[in-house]
């Protein structure tokens, strides 16, 4: 469902109208009905709402409707204005979805963006999706977040920290761990046989031989030594300014970067609506929309779906993926 005065509701239902065109697969929104009738009625949109009990129902009610499997709790959102009230419901919606996911019910999670703040106020202890996917996943899971779009897939080494706090939480092992998810993640996932990885330096042009700072020579370098050590194809520490433009992007499968924003930026850049949140190292399937809430547009009709629809068609392929390799063992 995700923050349900946020864009959520809007791009979920502009989604089903263009199923057919944009070949978004079969989905179920876990949601309020009344919420997704009133932000129909808002938007103007004629998108009829079938409330489905169990999942075997959605791919014959998906084309009738949007198939919508209530949740107990009562949801009441005017757009564009969180209320606290509604957290409990977002963050069920989230373990619901998971639920169905590891009891073979659901081929995938797609989430819809969370209002952040909204959901700390109720007590929410994680800084975002990724983190809170790891710590329903169970031991043994390691959960990274990767961005993806045709022709670009980045993967912050660190996430939602302050760029003061970025150098300290690195290390080589974080690198390394993080490196060997994203390379199983490739082969497995996306179906790249032989998976290349390029790694960004954090400072000015990687440092500069250490006249910028020393954590090329003394983190990133000797994670990317024991990597190819043991096989994997990866290369850096790169200059983060040079690592994005249309050629370097021909010599990689995937870029690590340091913090949030090196990732982010070039890659909402070269493609801003159409990018698709993975996370990495899951036992299922999870994606979202690569943006936020947007309550400044919820309910305007402003609001584009792509993003998501993306998110849907790449759930389903990474599923499939998982699902044929599956027999083949």
């Amino acid at each position: 469902m995700g923050e349900p005065s946020g864009i959520g509701p809007d791009i979920s239902l502009l989604a089903w109208l263009r199923r057919a065109e944009a070949r978004v697969p079969p989905f179920v929104l876990i949601g309020a009905p009344a919420l997704l009738q009133e932000r129909a009625r808002a938007l103007g949109v004629d998108v009829p709402l079938c409330t489905v009990q169990h999942l075997g129902e959605v791919e014959q009610a998906f084309a009738e409707g949007v198939p919508v499997l209530p949740l107990e709790e009562t949801v009441e959102a005017v757009p564009g204005r969180p209320e606290t009230a509604n957290a409990a419901a977002v963050l069920r919606s989230i373990e619901r979805a998971v639920a169905l996911c590891r009891d073979g019910s659901a081929a995938a999670v797609v989430t819809n963006p969370i209002q952040k703040a909204t959901l700390y106020a109720a007590g929410f202890e994680h800084p975002g999706h990724t983190e809170y996917f790891a710590s329903v996943a169970g031991p043994g899971s390691r959960a990274v977040m990767m961005l993806a779009v045709p022709g670009l897939r980045v993967v912050p080494v660190t996430v939602h920290k302050a760029l003061r706090e970025v150098p300290p939480a690195l290390s080589t092992a974080l690198i390394e761990d993080t490196a060997r998810v994203v390379h199983r993640a490739l082969s497995e996932d996306f179906g790249i046989q032989a998976p290349r990885l390029a790694i960004a330096g954090l400072n000015p042009h990687a440092g500069e031989a250490g006249s910028m700072g020393r954590e090329e020579i003394d983190m990133i370098a000797p994670a990317v030594a024991a990597l190819t050590a043991e096989g994997l194809h990866v290369t850096g520490p790169h200059p983060a300014d040079t690592l994005f433009h249309r050629a370097a992007r021909l010599r990689y499968d995937a870029a690590l970067c340091m913090y949030h924003d090196q990732a982010l930026i070039p890659l909402k850049t070269v493609n801003f609506h159409e990018g698709v949140n993975v996370t990495l190292g899951l036992p299922f399937v999870r994606t979202s929309p690569d943006h936020g809430t947007a309550l400044d547009i919820a309910g305007t009709g402003k609001a584009d779906p792509r993003s998501l629809i993306a998110a849907l068609r790449l759930a389903r392929k990474i599923a499939g993926l998982r699902r044929r390799a599956g027999a083949g063992r």
